[in-house]
């Protein structure tokens, strides 16, 4: 068994990142197995190096001891390159040039933004325009320098995986059973950018086969994203770990704790003078040292 928490030090930790940190310690620990800590800090507009020593000192507060190094992914930024110059080689991939505005003006005016209730973590579904961009023009584009992301052809990822005899795919999660994927639940989502070349779905998967992960313990919010996820695992021919989407932890209004909504950071409550058994008390759990 080998879990793995994988914060992004974008700010402090709160006690949801503390209860999902303690998911997967708990699995690994139940059947003597390894319990890792990953830092996905490729976005380097928002990541922190003072975040990353917070979340370090907060684990350890908490009582969660990790097994080996930990992984940066600020570091590994060639290796997921490399899976993404393999997706590449397989034509799964396409650049987009529209900006955020005209995605949102796009989806406004077909009426199709995605109703997932209020504090959804879900993004708008891209509506493909740019997959059927005129190759010259593409081209000048590209030739001209202009900003473009790089998006997943989830028609074509269809297609090839039919011919190799695995499509239609699964993914097994304790909490849901047996899910099949749904290659448009969030569509072409973006793997890289001219500017930076990987993303969220492209790393997590390549450091979860790097690191040997059975078993990815991660909030409900995250299970649309695992469609994506055993995509590009097929395609890279990836391990395929087996998944736990716990429920979240909300605030007393309902809400999903989460640090762009201000939910009171470890570090907060730890200056007021909470212990690490008060703190666990607030999500209904003891201490590590008391199981």
């Amino acid at each position: 068994m080998v879990t793995r928490f994988a914060p992004s030090p974008t700010g402090y930790l709160h006690l949801g990142h503390a209860y999902s940190a303690r998911m997967g310690f708990d699995a690994a620990r139940a059947q003597h197995g390894r319990f890792l800590l990953r830092i996905e800090d490729i976005d380097q507009t928002r990541c922190r190096p003072q975040f990353t020593e917070a979340i370090l000192s907060d684990l350890q507060f908490l009582g969660l001891s990790w097994d080996g190094d930990v992984r940066k992914q600020s570091e590994h930024l060639d290796v997921y390159e490399r899976a993404l110059a393999q997706l590449d080689s397989l034509g799964v991939l396409y650049p987009c040039f529209c900006t955020r505005a005209e995605i949102a003006a796009e989806i406004a005016a077909a009426q199709s933004a995605p109703q997932d209730g209020p504090g959804s973590d879900t993004p708008p579904r891209y509506l493909g325009r740019c997959q059927r961009l005129d190759p010259q023009l593409v081209n000048d584009r590209l030739a001209s320098g202009q900003s473009y992301a790089l998006r997943l052809h989830t028609e074509q990822v269809e297609r090839i995986l039919s011919a190799q005899g695995k499509w239609p795919l699964t993914f097994h999660d304790r909490h849901h059973g047996v899910v099949p994927v749904n290659s448009q639940l969030l569509g072409d989502v973006v793997l890289a950018r001219k500017e930076l070349r990987t993303s969220y779905h492209l790393a997590v998967v390549v450091d979860d086969d790097i690191q040997g992960v059975t078993l990815v313990t991660r909030g409900q919010d995250l299970l649309s994203s695992t469609h994506v996820h055993r995509q590009l695992q097929a395609l890279l021919g990836l391990a395929e770990p087996d998944y736990a989407h716990h429920p979240l932890l909300t605030e007393a209004d309902g809400t999903r704790l989460a640090k762009r909504r201000g939910s009171e950071s470890i570090r907060s409550l730890r200056d007021k003078g909470l212990t690490a058994d008060e703190l666990w008390m607030k999500v209904g759990l003891r201490t590590p040292a008391a199981i």
